[in-house]
Order: C-alpha cells, then sequence, then structure tokens
C-alpha cells in the first residue's frame, strides 16, 4: 500500500480479499481503523449470475439445478459448489477484527437502480462530501445498468464491459425458492436488503 498522507484516503479493491481467511488478521495488524466497503448482491441472483458466466464460457457443464443441490428430492443445497457462496461464512472471519460499524454493505442492486444514491452512503461512509451526484450517470438500456457520463480524463462514456448484463437463463421457481429459503438464517448484517422476493 502507498503511504497515505494528512488528509487523503487510501483505496484498495480486491474482490478476493472478502473470502481469503487470512485477511482479515493481515488488515487489522496493519491498521485496527480500516473501513471496509463490502459490495453485496442478492445471493440468489448472484448464483444464477456466476453459473451464467461460467455457461458462456462452458456450455457444456451441468445444469444450475444439478450443481445445486447435493439431492434434489430432499432440497440439500450443495455448498462445495462455488457459486454457492454464503456470505456470512465470510463476515464471520471479519467481525474477530472489526467491528461492524466499520463495515459499509453496499447493494449491488442499488448500485443499479440508484448508482448516486448508494455512492451516497459510500461518500458519507467514507467521511467524504458528497461530490459524486444523479448528473454523472445515465441508464444504457441495452446493457440494462447505469453509465459514468464521463469517466475521469476521458471524453467517452464508461458503461460496464461486454461481459456484464448476460441474459440469465430460465431457473425452474422452486429451485429459486429453495435457494431464498437456504440463505435466509444468513443474514447477519442487521440490513434488509430486500432480498426476499
Amino acid at each position: 500500500m502507498p503511504r497515505t498522507l494528512d488528509g487523503q484516503i487510501t483505496m484498495e479493491k480486491m474482490p478476493s480479499y472478502f473470502v481469503t481467511r487470512e485477511a482479515p488478521a493481515r488488515i487489522s495488524a496493519m491498521s485496527k481503523d480500516t473501513k471496509l466497503i463490502v459490495g453485496v448482491r442478492d445471493p440468489v441472483t448472484r448464483a444464477i449470475s456466476d453459473y451464467t458466466q461460467t455457461l458462456s464460457k462452458r456450455p457444456d457443464i451441468p445444469t444450475l439445478e444439478s450443481l445445486t443441490f447435493k439431492n434434489r428430492s430432499t432440497g440439500l443445497i450443495d455448498t462445495s459448489w462455488s457459486a454457492i457462496q454464503i456470505y456470512a461464512k465470510h463476515l464471520e472471519h471479519w467481525l474477530r477484527h472489526f467491528p461492524i460499524g466499520q463495515m459499509l454493505f453496499a447493494s449491488g442492486e442499488r448500485l443499479i437502480s440508484d448508482p448516486a444514491g448508494e455512492l451516497g452512503r459510500v461518500q458519507d461512509f467514507l467521511g467524504l462530501k458528497r461530490i459524486i451526484t444523479d448528473k454523472h450517470f445515465y441508464f444504457n438500456k441495452t446493457k440494462g445498468f447505469p453509465c459514468l457520463k464521463k469517466a475521469e480524463g476521458s471524453s467517452k462514456p464508461h458503461c460496464l464491459g461486454k461481459t456484464k448484463g448476460r441474459t440469465h437463463p430460465e431457473i425452474a421457481q422452486e429451485v429459486v425458492q429453495r435457494l431464498r429459503e437456504f440463505y435466509r438464517p444468513y443474514q447477519m448484517t442487521g440490513h434488509n436488503f430486500g432480498w426476499d422476493g
């Protein structure tokens, strides 16, 4: 990490930190005052999205339904499948080193539906003046995501890459419902993300 001077904020973004067992202790040893921003998404949608991405690279993989269940008739979920991420399992490791008040759980759904509002929460959490507002975004109907009107240092807008916004395969409603039931007990943040529907 580069040295942070007074009045500066140093940010590091690495998705694998959250799931790396050793990361919480290492980061805490570096600075107990670190603020953590955890991007989360409806875990059912996330599993389907993960599957869709894999399917785009390997069209011969088994169906999502067959990967989801150890035993379909009993509804037993196969937690060894990497798409079945349990945020709570990883969060427990972080809570041993950081109080939950030093964590902001940014909603992936709200970053799509209200990017300026969700980034406003991030700016507030970091103690920054709210600079990013609605005027910085437009909605790209083709992709189904908001885009930055103009990326810093560029004259053209910045949208998510071509791997984002893929159409998800049709998944049986009973599979989606079973996954919702599976994830329900793992709500640990005290924050309702509206994922039950």
